[in-house]
């Protein structure tokens, strides 16, 4: 079967292949559209998202090698030991250090020196000849005691570097020692010995002076390196649930994270611990500059994960809002902007772009979204601001561009390369803010690369309404996954980027200022996802009946439901269903209440019903090609809070195909018709059609082409996410002339393998040279591979 599938407006998509072992390659044609113009990609396209989860911040890129520096973590001295000696350890209060710097550490020595212990972040890495600064405060519980002995040590006992203290005072005391190691440990840790009696201990911290960029309170070099390779366009920060936090007294306030250090609040977080906020407000408006990513700051909007503020509050939070673009932008006489220059940043930081809010949605949110809106377009009116897309944007007020997030499988995201290609082009510009396969994905494979690969494909090839995409979450300690995958991994020595973070890079570096037309043309083996599948009907936070189901094909009646047999042939999936006056009934009020019909191999028909919507929050699911419960269609008539009609097909994961306005009415019953023909869908609404598509068809190819103005490069990128390999014929139409040679970039292997500690590029992009290219050249692209071509083309 040959198959004809254009990558672009009216794109049929890409999708997991077929598993198989064929001894010759299959075969395409890539025809590239030299002569036909494109749209501008966007310039923010591709950029990173950093929360503080998986200890990212603090024991990850936050350079501070203590844990628990201030005491703040516990009401108990977590992180802390006494190594040696007759001592005992207990937190006390302190008042006089600030609003958040609450607790000291009491050491009590009995009679003879005891010793304190710090592990750090799972060992602190310290390296022969790098300069390290140890700074604590300090004073004798009882007028006048020794010094301190301060010194690094390795596992092994060796002492790595050494260095004391003046005799401390009654009165608290800042103490600051440069401490060059002799040798390296990656475990070493820290001990302070006191002498006989007691003393106070508040602030300790070991910060490497080697930090990214030389920045005091700075990152740590290898991972902010990771972070530079990528090229990222934009950087979101700080967080989707920290920003939110559990309770509304654990989410994020940007305020309390700017200024000394010592003096900031920690803060507990959803991933189960605490962060000194180190890395705060202002270190990320700078990493950012370091980077040379805009930054895309996200505010709490007053919404947690299990409560809100008040309306009645909620000025305070708007006040915060305007209160950090002065800060990041405002000049240095003004409030916020003169504690910016105090900080060592007169020069504003430019912040363009703001989010209200994470992954909250709903009547609270959209109240809470105007106010942030009008406020902040009334004093900045140059603001981009990106709105939350949970259950459907807010329409009161027109965001700039929706924040969406996708976790899936590697087929589902193959699957996503068209998804949006009928994106309405008048609506608000899009930002992919998270996603990532975290299903079939082991600690982060090729796979799973692969799939966001072919999803990437496609936000490209629409880049006039996708503006903005990261991938997330971006870091974790090894030895503390509380997600999984993560882009980059790391201990406390060593990092590794997975195969995902090689397809960002070869994205993100490749990326051209205009798309060119793409076309593959392919010898197709039958798709695995049939077109055959049972029907049904569903709820969503709604309760509704249904009755006068039918369904027939070739002039027969495959089902005819009037529910005199009660629930005879129908199988409840979620939900409360029963039969009441020969309607079938759900009367539950959760999400995704399905029951299902019929045969999983009936393939074309038409299915005929009766609807009407009880109570609740939305209409109406109209379940079709139902081959099983992953593996299902419906039609969403009056989802998205009720104010969205449109098609979703789950292949392992929820695809939005298409979608249009459209509301139900309680009450009111609605004649409800499906028509199914192979990849073609009729949707029709008392008699109206709403919806002619097609589905979409899997394919092992998919490509994105672009134009680097700059370099007169045309950079094409094709992804194979099958096991066969395929051997092009690269075509470039209208072409007036092309360089013979340029390069060529491939990460391929095994859809299982993973990068280590140990072998941090098992899996990693090859760069080769182009010989011999011309307008009709021959391509090969191995199996499960993502290649990247570059070449001189007018």
């Amino acid at each position: 079967m040959t198959l004809k599938a254009r990558v672009g407006a009216a794109a049929l998509g890409a999708a997991l292949f077929g598993t198989s072992s064929l001894a010759q390659p299959e075969t395409a044609t890539i025809t590239v559209r030299m002569d036909q113009r494109g749209h501008a990609i966007s310039p923010w396209l591709y950029g990173i998202f950093f929360e503080e989860i998986n200890h990212s911040g603090d024991g990850g890129l936050y350079a501070e090698l203590v844990r628990n520096r201030s005491f703040e973590d516990a009401e108990t001295p977590e992180g802390w030991t006494v190594a040696s000696g007759p001592g005992t350890i207990a937190l006390e209060p302190r008042a006089d250090a600030g609003q958040y710097n609450r607790h000291a550490l009491r050491l009590t020595a009995d009679g003879a020196p005891a010793t304190l212990r710090n592990d750090g972040f799972w060992g602190m890495d310290v390296r022969r000849g790098a300069v390290l600064k140890l700074t604590l405060s300090a004073r004798a519980a009882d007028g006048t005691a020794g010094p301190l002995t301060v010194r690094l040590a390795a596992p092994d006992g060796r002492t790595l570097a050494e260095g004391k203290t003046p005799l401390l005072g009654a009165k608290w005391k800042q103490f600051t020692l440069k401490l060059k190691p002799a040798d390296s440990a990656p475990d070493a840790h820290l001990e302070i010995t006191a002498p006989a009696g007691s003393v106070l201990l508040d602030d300790v911290s070991l910060f490497p002076q080697d930090t990214f960029k030389g920045r005091a309170n700075g990152m740590r070099p290898d991972l902010a390196g990771m972070l530079d390779d990528l090229a990222p366009a934009f950087m979101r920060f700080p967080g989707g649930c920290w920003v939110e936090g559990e309770t509304v007294p654990q989410g994020m306030r940007w305020k309390a994270t700017i200024g000394d250090p010592a003096l900031r609040r920690t803060q507990y977080n959803i991933w189960q611990y605490q962060s000194t906020n180190g890395l705060g407000y202002h270190e990320y408006l700078q990493l950012c500059e370091d980077l040379g990513a805009e930054p895309l700051f996200v505010i709490n909007c007053g919404m947690s994960h299990k409560g809100f503020v008040p309306m009645e509050q909620m000025p305070e939070y708007v006040q915060d809002a305007l209160d950090a673009i002065e800060y990041a932008n405002g000049p240095v006489d003004s409030k916020w902007g003169s504690l910016r220059a105090k900080a060592g940043h007169p020069k504003p930081f430019g912040l363009k772009v703001m989010e209200i809010g994470n992954e909250n949605g709903g009547p609270l949110y959209d109240e809470r979204w105007p106010l942030f809106h009008d406020a902040i377009k009334a004093k900045y009116p140059e603001m981009k601001l990106i709105a939350n897309v949970w259950g459907g944007y807010p329409r009161n007020r027109m965001p700039d561009i929706v924040d969406e997030h996708y976790y899936d499988s590697p087929q589902f995201f193959a699957r996503m390369a068209n998804h949006y290609d009928g994106y309405d082009r008048k609506g608000p510009k899009v930002y992919v803010g998270e996603y990532a396969v975290t299903k079939e994905c082991g600690q982060g494979n090729l796979a799973a690369a692969l799939g966001e690969a072919a999803f990437m494909t496609g936000m490209e090839r629409n880049s006039d309404i996708v503006a903005m995409a990261s991938y997330a979450p971006l870091f974790a300690n090894v030895n503390y996954k509380r997600w999984n995958p993560n882009l980059i991994n790391f201990d406390s020595s060593r990092v590794y980027g997975t195969p995902s973070y090689f397809v960002q890079r070869m994205f993100s570096r490749n990326r051209g200022d205009e798309t060119v037309p793409v076309e593959i043309a392919l010898n197709a083996p039958p798709d695995p996802a049939t077109h055959s599948g049972a029907v049904g009907v569903g709820t969503w936070r709604t309760k509704a009946e249904y009755k006068d189901i039918t369904v027939t094909a070739n002039g027969q009646t495959l089902l005819k439901s009037d529910f005199s047999g009660g629930l005879d042939g129908w199988k409840p999936a979620t939900g409360e269903w029963s039969v009441q006056d020969g309607a079938l009934r759900q009367t539950g009020d959760g999400e995704n209440a399905r029951i299902v019909a019929g045969d999983p191999t009936w393939t074309d028909y038409t299915l005929s019903l009766k609807a009407r919507k009880i109570s609740g929050d939305e209409g109406f699911l109209i379940l079709f090609r139902v081959r099983d419960d992953e593996h299902r269609a419906w039609w969403n008539i009056g989802g998205w809070k009720n104010q969205e009609t449109g098609i979703e097909d789950y292949q392992g994961g929820a695809q939005r195909i298409t979608s249009v306005p459209g509301s139900v009415e309680t009450g009111r019953w609605y004649d409800i018709k499906v028509v199914v023909e192979g990849d073609h869908v009729q949707c029709y609404l008392d008699g109206a059609k709403v919806h002619d598509i097609v589905m979409p068809r899997a394919h092992p190819l998919c490509a994105a082409a672009s134009r680097d103005k700059t370099t007169g490069e045309l950079i094409l990128k094709v992804v194979n996410f099958s096991d066969a390999d395929y051997s092009a014929t690269l075509n470039l139409s209208g072409a007036k002339s092309v360089a013979s040679t340029g390069a060529a970039t491939v990460l391929t292997g095994s859809p299982a393998d993973e990068n280590t500690l140990e072998q941090p590029e098992k899996v990693a992009p090859v760069t080769e040279a182009l010989t011999g290219f011309s307008a009709n050249a021959a391509r090969a692209f191995p199996a499960n591979s993502v290649t990247v071509l570059r070449v001189k083309a007018k």
